[in-house]
């Protein structure tokens, strides 16, 4: 379908770029360097829509088109788990989150600066754990996958599957919540590829059994 305006991701994630790629939009990726220091608190939710925002802001100068900003953070029992700093780290990370249910959260930002118009969104999703055990989180670690993840770990990792029983926004917790974006970007007067979701599903191996709800305007994640 013909794409109105061109986007500017600002975001190096590979994840995102390879979701966005599935909107149909013509866009570039321009990384957004800001202070993600939290505020005296501040709660995980405003925490990371501020991200978010600033993010979409920082990168108003770089080139004309709409701007989207994401940022995602996992968050258990009400604490921020960010990226681990080590090995030692991911497994203690692992082992606290094994075995029950976290919150994901993804905040986004889609910015037309020559409008000076900004919409944001966030999508909380609940990610139950399985019970893996700890040779398969040494396993895990010795791939090197988890060091650069939140919470230290992938919900597509083939290998080490570490979520069970999902039913939510399968690329909330990638990074990017499509349905939600999309919903997001009808205010913007810019459309999505029909395949959309049939593109999400099969890049994710998963059948999502919200993304109608979303579209329809569930605040669901």
């Amino acid at each position: 379908m013909p794409v109105p305006r061109f986007i500017i991701l600002a975001s190096n994630s590979p994840r995102r770029r390879e979701l966005l790629s599935l909107t149909g939009w013509d866009f570039s990726s321009s990384p957004a360097n800001i202070d993600e220091t939290p505020l005296a608190g501040e709660k995980p939710d405003r925490y990371v829509a501020r991200l978010a925002r600033e993010k979409a802001l920082a990168c108003r100068t770089k080139q004309s088109g709409l701007i989207l900003a994401a940022d995602t953070i996992v968050v258990d029992a009400g604490q921020l788990m960010g990226k681990p700093a080590d090995a030692a780290d991911a497994a203690c990370m692992l082992k606290k989150l094994r075995g029950h249910t976290h919150q994901v959260m993804t905040a986004f930002a889609l910015l037309d600066h020559a409008l000076n118009h900004l919409e944001q969104g966030i999508c909380i999703t609940d990610v139950p754990m399985r019970r893996y055990s700890d040779d398969e989180i040494q396993a895990y670690i010795d791939t090197g996958d988890p060091l650069d993840k939140a919470g230290a770990y992938a919900i597509q990792h083939a290998g080490f599957h570490p979520v069970e029983k999902f039913q939510g926004c399968f690329s909330s917790v990638m990074g990017l919540p499509l349905c939600h974006i999309a919903r997001l970007a009808a205010r913007f007067d810019l459309p999505v590829s029909t395949d959309m979701v049939a593109g999400c599903e099969k890049t994710n191996r998963y059948t999502c059994p919200i993304h109608q709800q979303v579209a329809a305007g569930a605040e669901i994640g």
